[in-house]
């Protein structure tokens, strides 16, 4: 049994007008972001690039590992399969809903199919073929992504997430798995197409190693040493000291300064990282500086460290004489510190980290007058101002 032809507009014209109307309503939206006062001559640039915007939201971040890639390369096939078969379903609910709609003269509903045999095999078959297909290639990706070397290559670091911190453990590449240097800033820092071997460690609860950019995740166990490797793209490192910066944190609710975890992925050329990785053991190895250590002459500022936030935010010192800084650190197993930076970001004194309940007095050299920024160096939002006058 056939249904009878109904009168209506045709199948291409339903498309066509609804593709006009959701375009027409996608552009009035974009025209309605663009800030008030733009000159009509760069609203077609301002739509332009707010359009890339509206494309890129669609994917993730761009890799800059090499396993990072393939992920990437995995999702962008599946955004594929996923937005063609989105466009044909719901292309074809908007052709049935206008070319089949009941309408005033209908008095009886038209004969009823049930079933055919071929459009049943056919949408059980292409389904099944593309998640085959998925799996196969996620299989693939995911062999890639968790794959090690089978001997751990030169740089072997130790990611330790303990409430609140990140510490990072630089290892040597012989059989002693002696620590080298231990990073105590939240910076974990990696040469550039080598391959890194990096072991997650947890002393306390769950948390999480997670890199946008990496396009990777992977929990932190307590008992358990979870290991992978990585490689950055040399590509996305320009060449000088200060590479380039990837930001991380902590991605499982691990208690209340949960939003103090952040961590950041500094990627070096080789030479550079080389160079950077033997004057921090040099400088760990050194004597601490009598001027660091020594007793507070001058004038002496008291400030304290609770639940990951300073108890002041504002200071004032005299300039061009030297100062102390008496810092008590009352977050037990959290390391904090305080630094100085200028109005330009660079850091005028750099206090000792160190582990609470303790505290510190530290010698700060004679700085010019002016507006400086105080913070912890392992918990960069704990900031307040100190006015040199």
């Amino acid at each position: 049994m056939t249904t009878p032809r109904r009168s209506g507009p045709s199948p291409a014209l339903v498309l066509l007008i609804s593709a006009v109307a959701t375009a027409a309503v996608f552009l009035g939206i974009l025209v309605l972001q663009v800030p008030a006062g733009t000159p009509a001559a760069d609203y077609p640039s301002q739509i332009s690039d707010q359009l890339a915007n509206v494309w890129a939201s669609f994917f993730p971040p761009v890799a800059t590992t090499e396993q990072g890639r393939r992920t990437h390369d995995l999702y962008t096939l599946v955004f594929i399969i996923a937005a063609f078969v989105f466009i044909l379903v719901e292309g074809l609910i908007v052709f049935a809903v206008v070319r089949y709609r009941r309408k005033p003269t209908d008095t009886e509903l038209p004969p009823q199919i049930h079933g055919n045999n071929a459009l049943e095999i056919l949408w059980t078959a292409i389904p099944t073929a593309i998640v085959a297909l998925l799996f196969v290639l996620s299989w693939q990706t995911l062999n890639v992504v968790d794959a090690r070397e089978a001997s751990p290559g030169e740089v072997r670091i130790q990611a330790t997430a303990a409430r609140f911190q990140w510490t990072f453990q630089y290892i040597s590449s012989d059989d002693n798995q002696t620590v080298v240097y231990d990073q105590l800033t939240p910076e974990m820092v990696v040469p550039a197409g080598r391959t890194v071997h990096l072991a997650l460690y947890s002393p306390d609860v769950i948390h999480a190693f997670y890199v946008p950019q990496f396009l990777f995740k992977r929990d932190v166990v307590p008992g358990k040493l979870n290991v992978f490797d990585f490689n950055v793209d040399p590509a996305m490192v320009p060449p000088g000291p200060e590479g380039a910066t990837f930001k991380g944190q902590c991605a499982e609710l691990c208690g209340a300064q949960h939003w103090a975890m952040q961590f950041t992925v500094r990627a070096l050329e080789p030479k550079e990282f080389d160079a950077w990785l033997q004057a921090q053991i040099d400088a760990q190895s050194a004597k601490p500086s009598p001027a660091a250590s020594g007793a507070p002459t001058g004038v002496v500022l008291e400030l304290s460290a609770k639940e990951i936030a300073y108890d002041k935010t504002t200071l004032e010192a005299p300039a061009d004489e030297p100062f102390a800084i008496k810092f008590s650190n009352n977050d037990a197993g959290v390391t904090h510190n305080v630094a100085i930076r200028d109005a330009s970001g660079t850091e005028a004194f750099t206090g000792e980290i160190f582990p609470g309940v303790d505290s510190r007095t530290y010698a700060v050299p004679a700085l010019p007058a002016g507006s400086y920024t105080f913070l912890c160096t392992v918990h960069p939002n704990m900031t307040g101002t100190l006015t040199v006058k």
